[in-house]
């Protein structure tokens, strides 16, 4: 008998890769904005600590989903913004944003 993993659906795959509950606000306001930095991506999505923040973008740099820049200023300028794979995931956001305003 194979491994577990062998048998995962591919949403299986995509809810891994993606994460938790926040990473969905985190794609779509890099995709609405482009490039966000830390604090402007806190102000933007009500209720989200700054550890679960961390924990988010963190996970999603590490799935090729976000890309963390630093700009060497004083002091230093840390920017986000997505990758193209985390480009990709624009048309599940917009679906979502449909489905939502049809059934919420």
């Amino acid at each position: 008998m194979g491994h577990p993993e062998e048998y995962e659906c591919a949403i299986e795959k995509s809810l891994r890769i993606i994460g938790g509950k926040w990473s969905f606000l985190v794609i779509r306001e890099l995709f609405f904005h482009d490039t966000k930095r830390f604090t402007g991506l806190k102000s933007a999505i009500p209720g989200i600590s700054s550890k679960s923040l961390t924990e988010t973008l963190r996970h999603l740099e590490e799935n090729q989903i976000v890309i963390r820049e630093i700009h060497a200023t004083v002091p230093p300028t840390v920017e986000y913004h997505l990758t193209d794979k985390g480009k990709a995931f624009s048309g599940i956001l917009h679906e979502m944003k449909k489905w939502g305003r049809d059934w919420a």
